[in-house]
């Protein structure tokens, strides 16, 4: 089995087994890249299936004079994973990264904005432009959902139930899941979807979706991020933002106000609630105050 055989194999698995993301399925496979490229720029002619340890720790050695440990542990990482699948494939008998150990990394909080710093965003919005009563909409789905970029890009007008006050949001894996949306977001919505869209020339492909760029197309990722980085430009904050911050800030929020942890691992649609549990670690002060009023030897 050559590299190029196995990682085609490796990414049929994680869409078919796994049922990962086409952007999952890139990461992952950049893992495996970045180790062929190594062993072709310095000749070591050697399979998948007989790859030693030794190989491996060099490849890895180099790789970390050029990224942080955050890095080297992501790739560490992906490429236990595919050694994994080629163990589970009866490829290898063991998989030469089990005893390597990842570079030990603190847990990184979620970078949030207050309340505040929201409606300063908002405000900086040039509301006299169809593009502004979009962005408005943008990011108070943004932040009234708690989604994540894709999901945003890919909600429809089908998805849309606001008589039963939710939205339909596809997430990771093309899992679904029913997101609560509030009065107050789905009015912005409703202003642009028959404020603005209505009036656009729309493509066949982008008939159904919700939110759209001027020549009536889809948006692009690079769009969200250039809407959301302009806007915190405009609005003088000097923290680093990026769209995933409003997701941050919808979790942090219900969190500090007392919402129940399982909840919003369902809102913001996390497998496991070890992911969700990192934002109990961004502000601890409303726990002390949850203990004083709920605990009977408060």
């Amino acid at each position: 089995m050559n590299w190029q055989n196995a990682l085609q194999d490796y990414q049929h698995y994680l869409k078919l087994e796994r049922g990962l993301s086409e952007n999952s399925i890139e990461n992952y496979s950049l893992d495996v890249i970045k180790l062929i490229n190594y062993l072709d720029v310095n000749g070591i002619e050697v399979s998948p299936v007989k790859i030693s340890e030794k190989s491996i720790q060099e490849f890895i050695y180099d790789a970390s004079k050029k990224i942080n440990a955050r890095s080297q542990s992501r790739l560490i990482s992906g490429l236990r994973s595919f050694f994994n699948f080629l163990v589970f494939e009866d490829y290898r008998k063991e998989n030469p990264l089990d005893l390597m150990e990842s570079p030990k990394i603190g847990r990184k909080l979620p970078d949030t904005l207050s309340i505040k710093e929201i409606d300063q965003i908002i405000a900086a919005i040039d509301l006299s432009t169809n593009e502004g009563e979009r962005n408005r909409a943008i990011i108070e789905t943004l932040y009234g959902c708690g989604l994540r970029v894709s999901e945003l890009l890919d909600l429809k007008l089908s998805d849309l139930y606001f008589k039963e006050g939710f939205i339909k949001v596809t997430g990771k894996g093309d899992k679904q899941r029913f997101v609560p949306i509030s009065e107050y977001t789905i009015k912005y919505i409703n202003l642009y979807k028959d404020q603005v869209r209505i009036h656009q020339d729309i493509k066949p492909e982008a008939t159904d979706s919700l939110f759209l760029n001027r020549r009536g197309r889809g948006l692009t990722r690079a769009m969200i991020f250039t809407i959301v980085r302009r806007l915190t430009e405009a609005a003088g904050i000097k923290k680093k933002v990026s769209p995933h911050t409003f997701r941050h800030s919808f979790a942090t929020h219900l969190l500090e106000n007392g919402a129940d942890l399982r909840a919003i691992q369902q809102m913001l649609g996390h497998e496991s609630i070890t992911t969700t549990e990192v934002y109990v670690h961004v502000d601890r002060s409303h726990l002390r105050e949850i203990v004083e009023a709920y605990h009977p030897r408060k």
